[in-house]
Formats: structure tokens, sequence, C-alpha cells
């Protein structure tokens, strides 16, 4: 019986750590493994804090998760002023205020309800609001710690290609968020040995002069001493998944008779969502982030949690059938007597 209480209290944490490590070393690149990190760290974390006697350390966990929401207001709204100052005034630099607002009116939504006697239906589409707000909130926080934790793994391979998504352009200058990840894919090249092709993967936007793989071929070349037969133009590309689409259609047309290995080098931020489109089509690719402005950085996760987001809607409509299905089985249930 000794032995059975421990092992109660570590079972779900074991269980979920279990689920990931299997579902993470089949494939990397999928979502659901940020749900199940998560899950694995709320389970696991208190049952280690009570199995060493650390039960004094609830109290202040308890206290940080209290706080967080204020502290993450706070920080929230501060960002949106350094962006704003720096980027400019536009919808995507508004991103953390607009964050911070929704969640304020998640907190204040059934206390509102209940003070001013709301009606019975809309106080359950507000309930309904909650509960998908919730998930909102914690796949958010789930895809922040996986996706970092993505990114920091080590791997010791020696890529076929590498290839750099575009990022803009200023004339026929790539921006400084496309520099960065040119240098960090000419960088992976010469650590293997100048090894492998780089993919210069962008087209030409309609107020662009050049398109951005030619522009990056040119910086290549010029400032960073990479042979032109080293270079794989892909000029046509609009979007991140055509960026991989087209991309793969180039390296499947070099690698005819074997199988190749590839890196994706984009900004971190958007290191997850290059690889999920990667994994959609089958393209074996690591993926590789160079490093965003830190000011810059909460802006752009969250637009790339947004996306993600539209690709993962079914927990969404799962919670809404779960909400309306006790109201479908009354409404039946009246009509019926």
């Amino acid at each position: 019986m000794e032995v059975l209480g421990p092992l109660l209290v570590y079972f779900p944490g074991l269980l979920m750590t279990a689920i990931f490590i299997i579902s993470f070393r089949k494939e990397p690149r999928q979502f659901r493994n940020a749900i199940f990190l998560l899950f694995a760290l709320m389970f696991l974390l208190p049952a280690l804090l009570l199995q060493f006697g650390q039960q004094w350390m609830v109290l202040p966990l308890v206290l940080v998760i209290i706080a967080s929401p204020l502290v993450t207001l706070i920080f929230l709204i501060a960002n949106t002023i350094i962006v704003v100052r720096h980027e400019g005034l536009r919808l995507a630099t508004v991103l953390p205020a607009l964050l911070a607002v929704a969640i304020i009116g998640w907190f204040a939504a059934m206390p509102v309800a209940a003070i001013f006697h709301f009606p019975g239906w809309l106080q359950s589409i507000i309930r309904l609001a909650m509960l998908e707000g919730l998930w909102f909130m914690m796949s958010f926080v789930a895809l922040l710690l996986y996706t970092t934790l993505y990114r920091i793994l080590p791997r010791k391979r020696v890529y076929d290609a590498i290839i750099i998504h575009g990022a803009g352009l200023m004339g026929t200058e790539p921006t400084p968020l496309l520099r960065g990840r040119i240098d960090k894919a000419v960088d992976l090249w010469i650590k293997q040995g100048r090894q492998g092709v780089l993919v210069a993967s962008g087209g030409q936007g309609a107020d662009e002069e050049i398109s951005e793989a030619e522009a990056m071929r040119r910086y290549m070349v010029q400032h960073r001493d990479v042979p032109d037969q080293a270079i794989v133009l892909e000029d046509k590309s609009t979007t991140t998944f055509e960026n991989v689409v087209f991309s793969k259609r180039l390296l499947e047309a070099l690698h005819t008779s074997q199988p190749y290995r590839c890196a994706l080098v984009t900004s971190d931020y958007h290191v997850f969502r290059a690889c999920e489109y990667a994994r959609a089509i089958g393209l074996t690719a690591d993926g590789v982030g160079s490093h965003t402005r830190a000011y810059y950085w909460p802006t752009a996760f969250i637009r790339e949690f947004i996306a993600i987001t539209k690709a993962h809607w079914m927990p969404y409509v799962v919670i809404a059938a779960l909400w309306a299905f006790p109201i479908i089985i009354n409404l039946i249930k009246t009509l019926w007597l």
C-alpha cells in the first residue's frame, strides 16, 4: 500500500509523459504534441512537489498562477506600445492589445452576467465562450512551451538542402528579417562543410522589383561568398505553404533516385508552422529558426498561433457540440412531452 499511493499520484503524469514521448518520436511536427506536453507537466509538477515533501511550494505556485493573468495583461499592453512605436499602428502590431482585451472579457463575462441578471440563454452562450476561451488559452501556453522545446533540441545532421523562406524586400535588398534568415542558413551550410544546396524560396510581390529568391541569391553571392552553383531558386511562391510545396518539387527533380533531408530556415516564431506544412506534404525536414527582435516576438507569435488555430479548429467544434448536447436533449424532451 505504501508503494501504491505514490504510483497513483504519479500515474496521470507518467501516462501523459509516455504518450507525449511516443507521439514525439513518431512525428515531432504535430500540434497534438504540444497538448500532450502541457498535460504531462500539469500532472507531474504537483506530484513531484508532494512526493518530495515540498508542499510549501504549492502556495507560491498557486499565487503565481493567480497573478499570471495580471502580469500577462501588463506585458501585452506594454509590448503593444513598444511594437507600435517601432513598427507603426496597424492590425498586426496591436494583436497583443487585442489579446489583452479578450482576456479581460473572458474573466469579466460571468460576473457581469450574474450582476446584471442576464437571461438564461445568454448566460449559456457566455458559458460556451468561457469554455472555448479556456481551450484557446491552454493551447496558446501549450504551443509556446512546445515550439520553444522543438527549436532548442539539438540536431546533428547534414542536410541535402537548406530551404530559406522569403520575408519581404526593401527595393532589391532583403529586409533585416530576411537577412537574419539568410545568414542563419548560410551559417548552417558552412557548419556542415558547405555541403548541400541552398534553396532561396520566395516569389515577386506586386510591389517588389525582383523576386525574393533573386534578392536572396544576390545577397548570398555578394555578401556571404556563396557560389552560384550552390544556390537553387524557387521564385514562384507567395505563401509559406507554397514555399514548402514548390521547394519540394525542385528538390524532387534534383534527387530523383534517392531520399533526401532538408532544413527549413525561417524566423524562430515561424518554425513550427512551416514544419507542419512540410509534414502535411510529406517533406522530410527539420525547422531551424533565425533570431527575431525581442520586442517583436510576442506579436509575431500571436499571429502564428492564430494561423495554427485556424488549421486546428476541431477542438472548438467538439466543445460546442458537448455544450449543445444537453440543450438539444432537453429541447427534445420538452417537445416530446
